[in-house]
């Protein structure tokens, strides 16, 4: 839903045929999409418009997405749908906003067309409130025009909720279970704290995402009674919570515990609802074990005192279920396959003695090579379960179900080791990539019965044959989840229903506004408003009459105390970034950024990709001698290591990092960095080779070719990344971006400039 469309067109008096042909060429070189990320789901409409010199300045029309201000929406209500236009020209411009309605669709507030004026650099909201009849799918069309554009438009597919009468409750209501011939379980992401509002950035590019509690906090008991609520209503008794360990060879500490330690464990409806946990010990050496005693002596103790004991932790035929995200990795960890064996022996032995009649483990694997399951039956595993199953090829529905069945079949078949099923719901990866997918709730259903009928035909002493795994309850930036959410309300946990309970279908879905309770998710909005306002700051159009052909962004610091807290793009491209902790101080012409830790962002999807030709150049001081792996410049990070760009110091000296395949390409200068003075350093890359320079000297050259890689993070400005460790110590000036290659005899003069 999230794209960005880049509409080019000459939009001054006097334009001239010749012109506009330009800009329709201009239009079919450039990107058509362009997601961007800031909340609120803006998008943008770029219109061009040439200002009397060679560079032209950008005028941008920016539409937010056309979007209803509640998280789910019910039919008989009324629905307040909501845009906010700005207008980045230099005089305000005039526009008419018409709304399409669906058929039976009333218009409550005002006429479904309205003429706005919209000033430079201001933000106009706009608000169509609206009722639908019935529950139902509904399609709406928003048409802008104005003189001097070309007509855009913004659609929208929403779905409402069947009506229900609005009451007044001080309490959630008792929930009412359905039994199930299964144990049904859901895979819980727990990575919705209040403190970490980069989790959602995701759902940003994705509205139809957004939960029904919003951008919720865990740690909030109200919102495990909700899930707790919805889960045990549609047959679900369980949640396999990832469980992250923080360190590693002491006593145990945890991350993103908050769902279950703040949220589950202290919410009124806890004891209506198992759990279990997925030791998620992907990450090596922080979230695994030491050595065996570190697993016997705290690790395992604490899951005893803290999880196991607990009557709500799910125990079968006496025994608690503990899943492994990453089995494999304990090789390393405890020394060998057989030393891996002979301590999940003990760890039974450890539950018997705990009062436990064992322990039942199962580890995670989503293939069918029958290697792999063979060593983890080596390993003492009781069983194999997918966290989720991989889909290649983003694939339609049908083949999403085809391929998951066979899977599952041929596991069985191969006959190594017992599963239990897991079905996936859909999958897209926390920033979209490779395949990408989504099972509809009426396929979803088919999914399930399937495996239900694969299910019945497991030995009745298997735990397969008594439970089913679900993926996932909320894995909102990874794309798969069946809670209730915007685009399909309760259609999957409904599934759920029909395919493992007999209770009635018709039953009430209860949301928080319903019954006059919530909003969940105040605090994450107040960060999104707070975050918007600073891109609003940043992105404004702010030009010096100096800019040098061919410049993408620079940046020089010198912003006036009304813009403290953001660092402005002074070549016209609005390239500008957020502060992170970092201050300002004396540079080599007005201000510098002072790096001590602290850091700049430029949001990922305002930059253009660079291709087979671009620079780089900055001036930079330090007094600190012999830093090495610190970075002033970074594009680079390790969810996508063969893209972007980065600079910083190696062993002292100038370091330009530009990766062709993960972590390659790295030329570092024949000379330390002077110390004491500002020191000018420039990269430039022309698809073949990249070079380097300090004060205007070849410092070396590496062979290179092919483009950028696409880079997927944000440009960070003074460190690695925000609040990381390898930053630059020092300060950081006149920092330019450009889509050419500077020659040696432009590098070697800016370098002498005073």
């Amino acid at each position: 839903m999230a794209m960005t469309v880049s509409q080019m067109s000459c939009a001054r008096q006097g334009r001239t045929f010749r012109a506009t042909m330009q800009h329709l060429i201009i239009a079919v070189m450039h990107s058509f999409c362009r997601p961007f990320r800031f909340p609120y789901f803006i998008l943008s409409l770029f219109l061009v418009c040439w200002a009397g010199n060679d560079h032209g300045l950008c005028a941008e029309l920016q539409i937010s997405d056309l979007l209803p201000q509640a998280n789910l929406c019910r039919a008989q209500r009324k629905t307040d749908l909501a845009i906010t236009a700005s207008w980045h020209g230099q005089h305000p411009l005039v526009a008419t906003l018409s709304l399409e309605l669906p058929p039976g669709i009333r218009l409550l507030n005002s006429e479904q067309s309205r003429s706005v004026s919209l000033a430079p650099e201001e933000e106009t909201p706009c608000i169509w409130e609206v009722e639908a009849p019935d529950e139902g799918l509904y399609q709406f069309r928003l048409v802008i025009r104005s003189k001097e554009l070309p007509p855009m438009e913004r659609t929208l597919s929403l779905r409402f909720l069947p009506p229900t009468e609005k009451r007044i409750l001080s309490a959630i209501p008792d929930p009412h279970p359905v039994t199930t011939d299964f144990l049904i379980g859901a895979h819980a992401c727990p990575l919705w704290e209040n403190d970490k509002p980069r989790m959602w950035d995701n759902i940003h590019k994705h509205p139809e995402r957004t939960p029904a509690l919003g951008f919720y906090s865990q740690e909030n008991p109200d919102v495990a009674d909700w899930e707790t609520k919805w889960a045990v209503e549609h047959g679900i008794s369980f949640f396999v919570y990832c469980w992250y360990r923080d360190g590693q060879g002491g006593a145990v500490k945890t991350r993103f515990g908050s769902a279950i330690h703040d949220g589950l464990f202290q919410s009124r409806f806890g004891n209506q609802m198992k759990f279990t946990l997925m030791w998620e010990n992907q990450n090596r050496g922080e979230a695994g074990v030491s050595d065996e005693r570190d697993l016997m002596g705290n690790l395992l103790p604490y899951w005893i005192e803290n999880y196991f004991s607990r009557p709500n932790y799910l125990q079968v035929d006496g025994k608690p279920l503990l899943f492994i995200y990453r089995p494999t990795f304990l090789i390393d960890d405890l020394g060998g396959e057989e030393n891996v064996r002979h301590a999940f022996d003990k760890m039974r032995e450890a539950c018997r003695a705990a009062g436990f009649k064992g322990l039942w483990l199962l580890g995670e694997y989503r293939g069918t090579d029958p290697k792999s399951i063979e060593q983890m039956k080596r390993l003492g595993l009781d069983y194999t379960f997918a966290y989720c199953w991989p889909v290649p090829g983003s694939p339609s529905p049908e083949k999403a179900i085809q391929t998951q069945i066979e899977s599952i079949t041929k596991v069985q078949q191969l006959n190594i080791l017992p599963q239990v099923l897991t079905v996936s719901q859909a999958w897209s990866g926390w920033r979209d990539e490779d395949s990408i997918w989504k099972i509809p709730p009426d396929d979803f259903e088919t999914l399930l019965r399937r495996a239900k009928m694969i299910a019945e035909t497991l030995p009745e002493n298997e735990l397969g044959r008594k439970m089913i795994l679900l993926d996932n309850w909320n894995e909102w930036g990874e794309g798969h989840y069946i809670a209730p959410y915007r685009e399909y309300g309760f259609g999957y946990l409904d599934a759920v229903r029909r395919v493992f309970s007999t209770a009635p279908e018709a039953h009430d879905d209860l949301l928080p506004e319903d019954i006059g309770l919530g909003p969940y998710d105040t605090a994450m909005r107040a960060i999104f408003a707070q975050e918007a306002r600073l891109a609003r700051l940043a992105t404004r159009v702010i030009r010096r009459t100096d800019v040098p052909e061919g410049l993408i962004a620079w940046w020089n610091f010198d912003e006036k105390t009304d813009d403290a807290e953001v660092i402005l793009d002074v070549s016209g491209h609005r390239l500008g970034g957020i502060i992170h902790r970092a201050a300002r101080v004396p540079g080599f012409r007005g201000q510098a950024l002072e790096c001590a830790g602290g850091s700049v962002t430029v949001a990922p999807d305002l930059q253009p990709e660079l291709g087979e030709a671009f620079s780089v150049d900055c001036r930079v001081w330090t007094d600190k001698g012999n830093q090495s792996d610190k970075w002033f410049l970074n594009r680079i990070f390790g969810d996508h290591t063969s893209g972007g760009f980065r600079f910083g110091l190696a062993q002292g000296r100038a370091a330009f990092h530009l990766p062709l395949t993960p972590w390659s390409h790295q030329i570092v200068a024949r000379n330390p960095l002077p110390l004491g003075r500002w020191v000018h350093l420039a990269a430039t890359f022309d698809g073949q080779k990249i070079r380097l320079y300090m004060d205007g000297q070849d410092q070396g050259t590496l062979e290179r070719s092919g483009p950028v890689g696409r880079a997927t993070g944000p440009l960070v400005l003074g460190n690695y990344a925000v609040a990381h460790a390898a930053h630059f110590t020092g300060h950081l000036d006149e920092v330019r971006l450009w889509k050419r290659v500077l020659t040696p005899e432009e590098i070697h003069s800016f370098a002498t400039e005073k």
